[in-house]
């Protein structure tokens, strides 16, 4: 996943910032897209799992905790040094699966769909925590194996938002929105879930699948609109 430092902010809200001080000293308006109250990121969402306490335990060793290997975009969320083998169907494996840290309280694999076509998977489309139902894998680390009973998805293409930018976009939680990506491979995108919460910085997730169709780059130009 796409992301920046909690030490060092994201470009796109550091142009946002110059362009707000220079319109303001010109004594002017931020124009068209540009007034929405906080600048647009989109990332890319790669193959990833989140664990609970207890699983980590399992796979790592009794009273391991996950370590930082780099911070996310959203407030507290960050890539864990550790990694897994995640077996499928018929024997079939990825290596090296990022979890995403802090622990939760379910355990989720969030594959994209061609990451299913090569464990055999027939992945559903769901969102963030909607696993009831779904496949199951085995888990491997370095202490252990972990079965998962299910929590195996594709998850929607979703966009987080805080409640100013709920007001400005004018949508509510558990809507849809439609982002258009521009450049030479450009798209639209629809049905982009609405995720809302106080401490949510506007940011659109896209799997690699997504990301790849449309050859997203930083300076590619984005638009979020209802």
């Amino acid at each position: 996943m796409v992301a920046s430092s909690p030490k060092t902010m994201h470009r796109a809200v550091v142009e946002h910032l110059v362009r707000q001080a220079v319109y303001e000293r010109l004594g002017r308006q931020l124009p068209g897209s540009a007034a929405a109250p906080n600048p647009l990121v989109v990332n890319v969402s790669a193959r990833h799992c989140h664990l609970t306490p207890q699983a980590v335990e399992t796979l790592f060793g009794k009273g391991h905790q996950l370590t930082v290997h780099k911070w996310l975009y959203q407030d507290g969320q960050f890539a864990a040094k550790e990694t897994l083998t995640l077996i499928g169907p018929r024997s079939r494996v990825i290596s090296n699966l990022r979890i995403l840290g802090p622990c939760r309280d379910l355990n989720q694999v969030e594959l994209a769909y061609t990451d299913g076509i090569a464990l055999g998977f027939d992945l559903p489309l769901r969102s963030s925590g909607d696993i009831k139902g779904t496949l199951g894998c085995m888990l491997m680390g370095p202490a252990g194996f972990f079965e998962m009973q299910e929590g195996v998805i594709r998850a929607l293409r979703h966009v987080h938002m805080s409640p100013a930018d709920t007001d400005f976009y004018g949508v509510k939680a558990g809507g849809q929105m439609k982002l258009k990506i521009g450049g030479a491979c450009g798209v639209a995108l629809d049905r982009m879930l609405v995720r809302v919460d106080k401490n949510f910085k506007l940011e659109v997730h896209i799997d690699t699948d997504e990301w790849n169709a449309c050859n997203l780059q930083p300076d590619t130009p984005c638009e979020l609109s209802k």
